[in-house]
C-alpha cells in the first residue's frame, strides 16, 4: 500500500529544495520520512521460548502523520470517557466562506483563532437566550483545514451536549431538535467573526497585497457581509455509546488517511475522494507529487496551535466543579476519570485486539533484548 511517508521519501527532499518551505513544515516532511524507520530507533523483543524476535522502531509522533493517530485517539478518548453526560448530543460545523481562504492561509494563527472565537461565542451566547436555552452549555471544537480533495477549506466541528446549567444551578435539557436555528447561528457567526476580523493586525502578500490599503480592505469586508455563510447541524446521535469514537475520529483525524491513496506511479499520486457536489460520489483524483506535497503541506498548523478546544463547563478552568455538577444532575452512570493512564500495551489490544506482549508464536511472554540487538538487524 502507498503512503504518504513513500510519497515524501521520494520527493520531499526535491520539494524543500525547490520550494522552501518554512523550517516547522521541513520538520513535518522530515518526521513523517523518518516515521518507524530506524532513523528514529526502537528496539527489541524476544521470546526466550522459541526465540521469536520482533523489531518495533519509534513513531514520530507528530500530529500530522497518518500513521501516529490511531495511539493518541485512544488515549483521548479513554481520557474523556468519564465526560459524556445522558442526554443527546449534536455536531454542528461552522464554515468560513471561500474569499478567505487566502486570508486564512496567509495569517493563520490569527485567523484560526478568529476561528475559534467567533463560533464558539456564537453557540454559548445564544445558548445563553432564554429564547432557546437559557443555559450554560459546554461544547468540544476542533479545527479542520481541508477538503476531500485537500485544498484549504477552514472550518471547525462541534460537539454539543443537548442541555446546560441554569443560573441557579439546575440542568436544562434541549429539544429532541438542536435548541438554536442554524440560520441565525450563521448570521451571528457571521457578524462576530467580521467585526473580529476588522480589528485584527492582518499581512497581506501576493495577490492579496491591496487589502493592505484600508480602503479595499474594508470594502473587502462589506462584501463578505453580503454573502450567506455556512452553518451546518447534523442529526443527533442515535446512542451516546458511539460518541467518543465519533469524536476521535474527528479529533486525529490529518488531511488524508494511507488508505485512501490509490497509486503513486512516475510521479503520479491518486487518491480517492468523495464530491460532495455530486451526491458525495466517490472518484480518482491524481495529482503530481509536487502540488500533492503542497496540498498535504496546506494543512500543517502553526508549531503548539490548539486544535482541539473545551468551552463552556468544559473547559479546563471550571471543568473539575461544573462538569461533576452536570453528572449529578443528569444522573450520569459513567464512573470518574480514572487516575491511570492506559498502557501501551492495553492501547494495542484496543486496536488490533491481540496482547503484543506475547509471543506470537507460542503465547510466551516477550523479553527486552538488548539494544546492542538492534544494529545487528538489517
Amino acid at each position: 500500500m502507498i503512503e504518504v511517508q513513500d510519497i515524501f521519501e521520494r520527493y520531499g527532499k526535491e520539494y524543500i529544495d525547490i520550494y522552501k518551505p518554512p523550517l516547522h513544515v521541513q520538520k513535518v516532511i522530515q518526521a513523517i520520512t523518518d516515521c518507524r524507520t530506524a532513523k528514529l530507533g526502537g528496539h527489541v523483543d524476544k521470546c526466550d521460548g522459541c526465540g521469536y524476535i520482533h523489531v518495533s522502531y519509534n513513531s514520530c509522533r507528530n500530529r500530522h502523520c497518518p500513521k501516529c493517530q490511531a495511539l493518541s485517539k485512544e488515549r483521548w478518548i479513554w481520557a474523556r470517557q468519564s465526560e459524556l453526560l445522558p442526554v443527546t448530543y449534536f455536531h454542528v460545523v461552522f464554515t468560513l466562506p471561500s474569499e478567505l481562504y487566502g486570508v486564512a492561509f496567509q495569517n493563520q494563527t490569527t485567523m484560526y483563532n478568529l476561528l475559534f472565537k467567533a463560533a464558539s461565542e456564537t453557540i454559548r451566547e445564544l445558548a445563553r437566550d432564554k429564547k432557546y436555552l437559557g443555559a450554560q452549555i459546554g461544547l468540544t471544537a476542533i479545527l479542520h483545514t481541508w477538503g476531500q480533495n485537500l485544498t484549504l477549506h477552514p472550518h471547525v466541528h462541534m460537539i454539543v451536549p443537548g442541555g446546560g446549567l441554569t443560573a441557579d444551578d439546575k440542568w436544562a435539557n434541549s429539544r429532541k431538535k438542536f435548541f438554536i436555528p442554524v440560520k441565525v447561528m450563521a448570521k451571528k457567526f457571521r457578524g462576530k467573526f467580521l467585526y473580529y476580523l476588522r480589528e485584527a493586525k492582518l499581512d497581506f502578500k501576493g495577490s492579496l497585497a491591496s487589502l493592505n490599503d484600508p480602503v479595499q480592505f474594508m470594502n473587502f469586508v462589506d462584501s463578505l457581509h453580503r454573502k450567506n455563510w455556512y452553518v451546518y447541524c447534523k442529526r443527533p446521535f442515535k446512542t451516546n455509546d458511539s460518541i467518543l469514537e465519533y469524536l476521535g475520529r474527528y479529533t486525529h483525524r490529518v488531511a488524508i488517511s494511507n488508505h485512501r491513496i490509490v497509486s503513486l506511479i512516475d510521479g503520479q499520486v491518486s487518491f480517492k475522494w468523495r464530491d460532495y457536489k455530486s451526491g458525495g460520489m466517490e472518484k480518482i483524483m491524481s495529482l503530481s507529487a509536487a502540488e500533492f506535497i503542497r496540498r498535504f503541506l496546506l494543512h500543517v498548523l502553526p508549531s503548539r496551535f490548539t486544535k482541539i478546544r473545551h468551552y463552556g463547563f468544559l473547559a479546563s478552568a471550571v471543568k473539575m466543579v461544573k462538569l461533576a455538577l452536570c453528572r449529578f444532575l443528569t444522573r450520569a452512570k459513567t464512573s470518574p476519570p480514572s487516575p491511570h493512564k492506559l498502557s501501551l500495551v492495553d492501547l494495542m489490544f484496543k486496536l488490533i485486539g491481540r496482547d503484543i506482549s506475547k509471543c506470537p508464536r507460542c503465547g510466551n511472554s516477550l523479553s527486552r533484548a538488548s539494544p546492542e540487538l538492534l544494529n545487528c538487524i538489517p
